[in-house]
C-alpha cells in the first residue's frame, strides 16, 4: 500500500546568527515539540493502516527489484523534508520489510512486540538517553538496575535489592544474546587467566547444537582454534551427563583447563533444554564456570505452567537471556545475568573524562563492554507494568500450546513426518509421504522453503538435523491460532505437490494438454 503521510514543504533554512546557516526545525527541542509530536503520529497512523491491511508477511518481491528500488534513491540529492523523507521511507522499508505480526510468519526467532514496549520505544527514542554513567541517565539507570535484579530473582539468583557494592547478583542489558554470550565466556576466561591457566590450554564445553555464538566467542576471546569441545546428545539433542562427565575427564587428563561449560536452555533448531541440575552438579565437582544460554528460554521464567523445565538454572555462574525472543520486546533486548556481583569486575575500566575512579556515583561502563548504551531497560519495565509477569508468561504459554498442538496434527498426517519434538515452540518436519526417497525429500527442503519465501505467503526456515535437511517451524506470535498453522502446511503440502509435479511433467517425452495448463502459450487457430 503507499504511504499515507502527508506531504509537506521544503525545510526552512534561517540565519540565525553569524556563520553557515542551518535548518532550525531539524532538531527535537521545544520549539520543534508541536512538530515531533505531529510527525510521530502521522508515522503511526501510516504504521496501524500498513497492520490493518497487510494479508501477508512478505511483498514477495524480488531481491533484484528490491535492489534496484535501493539503487533509485539519491543520497546526494536535494534535501525533501521530514515527511515527505518518511513517505518514502515508509514504501521503501515497510511495504517490503518482513512482518512478524502475521501468523504464516513462523521461520525464526522473531516475536511480534509488546504495544506497551513499542509506547516505551517511543519514549526513549526521543529523550535518547544514554544508560553508560550516571549522569547521562540519572533514574535510567536505577530502574536498569531494579530490572536486572527483577531477573536474578526470577533466576533464583541471590539479590541485595538496592544494596550499592554487595555480593549478590548483577547484570547489564546488552544488544543480544551473541553480546551477552561473549561477555560471559570473557567473564570465565578471565577468571581462569588470573589464576595463572593459559590461553592455548583453555577448553570451553558445549554441544554441537548449541548456539554459533559459543564458537564465534572463543574465537574473538583468542583460544585455540580446537579451544570448543563438542558434548554429545541424547536423542532429542539435549546435553547428555554421562557425556559430559567423560568430556571433563578426558581434558583433564590431557593436561588442559575446562574454563567453562555451555548449557543451553532452548535450542535454536529443537527448542530444547539440557538437564540443567545434572550438569550443574558435574560443574560443582570439578569447580567450572556454568554459563546457561536461556536466550529462547528465558520466557520460561514467568510462565505459569513450564518454569519447571529451567531447575537448575539457578546454579548457574552466569545466564544469557533475551527479552527480544521470549518477553515480546522490540529488538534490541537481552541481558547478562551474574550470580556474583564481583564476577563482572574484569569489565571495568575508568577514564578521567567519564568515570573516574574515584567518582562514587553509580555507572555501567563498569560492567559493560558497550560505552554508549540506549535504555532498552524501559521497554521490558513498561512491559512489566502494563501486562505482568503471568500476563507476560500467558503469552509464553500460548506459543508452546500451539507447538505442542501442531506436533499432534503432524504425528498423523500421512504427508509428513515429524522430526523429534520440543520443549519450547518449535516444529521440525519434511514432506516425505510414503513412497517418496529420502534423497528427493532432502532436496524438495530448500526448494519448497523458496517457492513459499518467493510468493511471500509464508515464511518457514530450514535446517539440517542429523544430517538429513528439514523444515522448521518457529512459534513465537501468541495470536496465531492452529488454523493459521495448518494453512501454512497446506502451503508446504501444495508447493511440493507442484514442484513433484512439474518434475513429472519435464520427465515424460508426450507435451502436457495446453488446455490444463492455461499459462502455456497457445498455437495459432487453437480454440480458445
Amino acid at each position: 500500500m503507499p504511504s499515507r503521510l502527508p506531504a509537506e514543504t521544503q525545510p526552512v533554512t534561517t540565519a540565525p546568527g553569524q556563520g553557515a546557516s542551518h535548518d532550525t526545525t531539524a532538531l527535537l527541542r521545544g520549539a520543534t515539540a508541536s512538530a515531533y509530536a505531529d510527525t510521530v503520529r502521522e508515522v503511526a497512523d501510516d504504521v496501524a493502516a500498513r497492520l490493518k491491511s497487510v494479508t501477508q508477511p512478505f511483498s514477495g518481491a524480488s531481491r533484484s527489484e528490491l535492489q534496484d528500488l535501493v539503487d533509485a534513491v539519491d543520497l546526494d540529492g536535494p534535501p525533501s523534508g521530514t515527511r515527505e523523507a518518511l513517505r518514502e521511507a515508509g514504501d521503501l522499508y515497510a511495504k517490503h520489510a518482513i512482518w512478524f505480526h502475521e501468523p504464516t510468519y513462523t521461520a525464526h526467532l522473531n516475536c511480534p512486540v509488546a504495544l506497551p514496549a513499542v509506547g516505551a520505544e517511543t519514549m526513549l527514542a526521543a529523550i535518547n538517553t544514554s544508560v553508560d554513567t550516571y549522569d547521562q541517565s540519572t533514574v535510567a539507570t536505577l530502574m536498569e538496575r531494579r530490572l536486572v535484579e527483577w531477573t536474578a530473582g526470577r533466576i533464583g539468583f541471590p539479590v541485595d535489592v538496592g544494596v550499592e557494592g554487595g555480593d549478590g547478583a548483577d547484570g547489564v542489558f546488552t544488544s543480544g544474546g551473541t553480546q551477552s554470550n561473549f561477555q560471559a565466556l570473557f567473564l570465565a576466561r578471565e577468571k581462569a587467566r588470573r589464576s595463572g591457566t593459559r590461553l592455548e590450554s583453555m577448553r570451553i564445553l558445549a554441544t554441537a547444537v548449541s548456539h554459533f555464538s559459543i564458537a564465534k566467542s572463543a574465537l574473538l576471546l583468542g583460544l585455540p582454534d580446537d579451544a570448543v569441545v563438542a558434548v554429545g546428545t541424547d536423542a532429542e539433542g539435549r546435553m547428555s551427563p554421562d557425556a559430559l562427565a567423560k568430556t571433563l575427564v578426558d581434558i583433564e587428563r590431557t593436561g588442559d583447563t575446562v574454563i567453562a561449560v555451555v548449557a543451553t536452555a532452548g535450542t535454536t533448531d529443537r527448542g530444547r533444554i539440557d538437564p540443567l541440575g545434572p550438569v550443574a552438579d558435574l560443574c560443582d565437582a570439578v569447580g567450572t564456570w556454568l554459563h546457561v544460554d536461556a536466550a529462547y528460554g528465558c520466557g520460561l521464567l514467568v510462565s505459569p505452567t513450564r518454569r519447571h523445565l529451567l531447575a537448575g538454572i539457578e546454579r548457574a555462574r552466569s545466564v544469557t537471556v533475551d527479552f527480544h525472543k521470549s518477553f515480546f520486546q522490540p529488538v534490541s533486548s537481552s541481558a547478562l545475568i551474574v550470580r556474583e556481583r564481583a564476577d563482572l569486575a574484569p569489565v571495568a575500566w575508568h577514564a578521567d573524562y567519564l568515570n573516574p575512579e574515584e567518582n562514587d556515583e553509580p555507572n555501567q561502563v563498569d560492567k559493560s563492554l558497550q560505552t554508549t548504551r540506549r535504555f532498552d531497560a524501559l521497554k521490558l519495565w513498561v512491559t512489566l507494568r502494563a501486562l505482568g509477569p503471568d500476563g507476560i508468561g500467558a503469552l509464553v504459554d500460548a506459543v508452546c500450546d500451539l507447538a505442542a498442538a501442531v506436533h499432534q496434527d503432524l504425528a498423523t498426517d500421512r504427508d509428513f513426518r515429524l522430526v523429534g519434538t520440543t520443549d519450547l515452540s518449535t516444529v521440525l518436519f519434511r514432506y516425505q509421504p510414503d513412497g517418496l526417497d529420502a534423497e528427493r525429500a532432502d532436496a524438495l527442503v530448500p526448494q519448497v522453503r523458496r517457492v513459499l519465501f518467493d510468493s511471500g505467503r509464508a515464511l518457514v526456515a530450514k535446517t539440517v538435523i542429523d544430517g538429513r535437511p528439514c523444515l522448521k517451524l518457529t512459534l513465537l506470535n501468541p495470536d496465531a491460532t492452529l488454523a493459521d498453522i495448518r494453512g501454512v502446511l497446506e502451503l508446504v503440502r501444495s508447493a511440493a505437490h507442484g514442484l513433484l509435479a512439474g518434475e513429472a511433467l519435464a520427465d515424460t517425452d508426450e507435451p502436457p494438454c495446453r488446455d490444463v495448463h492455461p499459462r502455456l502459450p497457445r498455437t495459432e487457430g487453437e480454440a480458445r
